[in-house]
């Protein structure tokens, strides 16, 4: 009741153990639902550990291919080819391209799947342009809107999507609706979830789980997502806002070749002049990845811990004493690193 009350595309929630289960679940309903075999996703893009998904999570130079026909890469080796063949790759936010792939195969797609602020890719926003070009093509097609949202739920109180002019058919939640404990769940229209209904005469989607939707968890998501109202979420976003605009101003101090992306409480660090928007953009060849990871490493040495994207996320427990700390150590880093950063392509 609780997250249907945030989201008005949550009309039913069916719970699970992780935010890959969650994306799973979501791709098997919109199979479910539709009788098609294909998914569509963003290259780049993580959406978790299922085949299907991981298909071009982490394509590089040397195997991604030309941008008009984005090469299918598979993640793990021994990705049976038939994955591969049931996967359309498309680039982040580049709905003219995308549209064009989604039509050579627009009889047989399920779903197609977008994050809107999507890690992996480079923590940039989803322009309203790229989504409603994805959301009109799945209307006029047969197929369904799918956004992930494991991890971009927490920008605003009803997620990423609430800041969209369109709604999607399903959303996988995960992480912050389980209050610190394992959780997953898919959430969307009434006739889309009713293929996991086993009161339906005839069900489409068996689901079951042993740890799904545990008293646990279920207590722990409840009491954290009412505690992560609309003042608490302004509050956080404006914090990560204010650190952001302090963290620029060293950038611009230092004429460091570094910008940053972001939404809501969630950035990132690009070793870019220019804030990248797609995943091609945002690549790091071998010598950025070595700076960015000497970087890291300094700033955890400075009691500042990022995760080894170069991200950062942000808690309601943060405070300005900690970005205070944040600042000192950023500007500290820049300073070590600034003729390796200057020697960088493009510096």
């Amino acid at each position: 009741r609780h997250l249907c009350g945030r989201s008005s595309s949550f009309e039913k929630v069916r719970f699970v153990n992780s935010g890959t289960e969650a994306v799973m679940a979501m791709i098997k309903a919109a199979r479910a639902y539709t009788g098609r075999p294909k998914i569509a996703k963003a290259e780049g893009a993580y959406h978790g550990a299922y085949d299907y998904v991981e298909v071009s999570q982490l394509p590089n130079p040397s195997n991604w291919g030309d941008l008009d026909s984005p090469n299918k890469v598979p993640l793990v080796h021994g990705t049976p080819k038939g994955v591969l063949d049931d996967v359309v790759v498309f680039p982040f936010n580049d709905p003219e391209r995308a549209v064009k792939l989604l039509d050579k195969h627009a009889a047989d797609i399920a779903c197609v799947i977008v994050d809107p602020v999507p890690h992996k890719v480079g923590l940039m926003r989803a322009s309203a342009e790229f989504v409603s070009a994805l959301s009109d093509w799945a209307r006029r097609n047969g197929a369904l809107l799918a956004f992930d949202e494991v991890i971009s739920f927490r920008i605003s109180y009803g997620g990423a999507q609430e800041t969209f002019p369109v709604k999607p058919d399903l959303t996988s939640l995960g992480k912050i609706i389980g209050g610190g404990f394992p959780v997953g769940a898919v959430a969307g229209r009434t006739d889309v979830m009713k293929v996991l209904d086993p009161q339906e005469p005839r069900l489409l989607f068996p689901l079951s789980g042993t740890f799904s939707a545990n008293p646990v968890t279920m207590t722990a998501g409840l009491v954290a997502m009412e505690l992560y109202d609309k003042a608490a979420v302004a509050k956080l976003n404006a914090l990560t806002a204010s650190a952001k605009d302090r963290l620029r101003a060293v950038i611009r101090k230092a004429d460091a070749p570094v910008s940053l992306t972001g939404d809501g409480s969630m950035f990132k660090i690009h070793l870019k002049r220019n804030p990248p928007s797609s995943y091609r953009e945002a690549y790091d060849d071998k010598e950025s990845a070595r700076v960015a990871a000497g970087m890291m490493n300094h700033l955890y040495e400075k009691n500042i811990i990022v995760t080894n994207s170069f991200s950062c996320m942000f808690s309601t427990a943060i405070t300005e004493k900690e970005v205070d700390v944040l600042e000192e150590a950023f500007r500290d880093t820049l300073e070590k690193f600034g003729s390796e950063l200057k020697a960088l392509r493009g510096a």
